[in-house]
Order: structure tokens, then C-alpha cells, then sequence
């Protein structure tokens, strides 16, 4: 199943791409590779992730959304520079990034929110991809998650 198709299986909508907050640009194509800037948890412009995973508040379930949110918005970047998400024929890399309370340890299972959609959507031929999962000491915004992903194209 195409991956266009399979996001309306899941009842996704792509969001707005969200712009550069920044001297930066979203994505940068170089040969059938495509590098894709980090992303937030936005939606309509309003960051729906805020603070620090672990810290009583938010805990691992908050996280792991928050990536999901922001894979969603990676999406809407790969599908505005390639034109389809059907022209991707790898996700190679994610890199997870969580804004996590010193000693936090489970930086993996947030970024699973981000990991789980890109195989929900692409499959498990072409989704499944290498990964980074680190928590920080603070993101943009005071974030909860960020997510940069390398992608391939046909």
C-alpha cells in the first residue's frame, strides 16, 4: 500500500510544513538522499509538547506522542521537498532528541513515537531505519521532543 494511502488508512492528515524558525532550511536534497531538519511537536503553529520528560508531570506516554507529533510534522517536510511520500524508498536515520530530567534513561521508548509511525506509514520495507535516542538537557522552546530524519528517494 502506498504510503499516501496508508496515511488516510490511519486517519492522518500532513500538516502545514512547518517553516524555518531560523537561518535554516527544512530539507536539503543531495543525490537520493534527503536530510530533513528537526522538528517540534506543532500543530497549527502551537507547540503541543511542552517541559521535561520525567519530571512527574510528563512522563513516557507525553514523550512518546510528542514524537509522534513531530514525525508527523517531518512527514509534512519530506512530502512538501519530494513532492510525494511515495518517492521515499528508505527512512535511513532518525535522530531523537528528548528534553529529559537529568539521569532520564528512556530517551528510546519516547522516540518510539516517531520510530512506530514512520513503520506504521511506510511499512516494514522501507520504514524501519537507524537511530540516535538521547535525552538533553533543553530543546527550542522547551520542547519536550525533537526528530531530524535522513530519507531516500526513488
Amino acid at each position: 500500500m502506498s504510503a499516501e494511502k496508508k496515511l488516510l488508512e490511519l486517519h492522518l492528515t500532513l500538516p502545514k510544513p512547518p517553516a524555518a524558525a531560523g537561518s535554516y532550511v527544512p530539507a536539503v536534497k543531495t543525490g537520493k538522499l534527503i536530510y530533513l531538519a528537526g522538528t517540534l511537536p506543532m500543530q497549527d503553529g502551537q507547540l503541543t509538547h511542552t517541559g521535561k520528560i520525567g519530571d512527574g508531570a510528563n512522563d513516557i506516554e507525553y514523550g512518546y506522542a510528542a514524537a509522534r507529533q513531530c514525525a508527523l510534522n517531518t512527514l509534512a517536510n519530506l512530502h512538501a521537498a519530494a513532492g510525494s511520500l511515495d518517492r521515499v524508498s528508505r527512512i535511513v536515520f532518525v535522530s531523537g532528541f528528548v528534553n529529559g530530567v537529568d539521569g532520564f534513561a528512556d530517551s528510546p521508548k519516547v522516540i518510539n513515537g516517531a520510530s512506530d509511525l514512520f513503520v506504521q506509514v511506510f511499512g516494514t520495507s522501507v520504514g524501519p531505519h537507524a537511530r540516535a535516542a538521547v535525552s538533553v538537557n533543553g530543546l527550542p522552546l522547551n520542547a519536550s521532543v525533537e526528530v531530524q530524519v535522513v530519507a531516500e528517494l526513488f
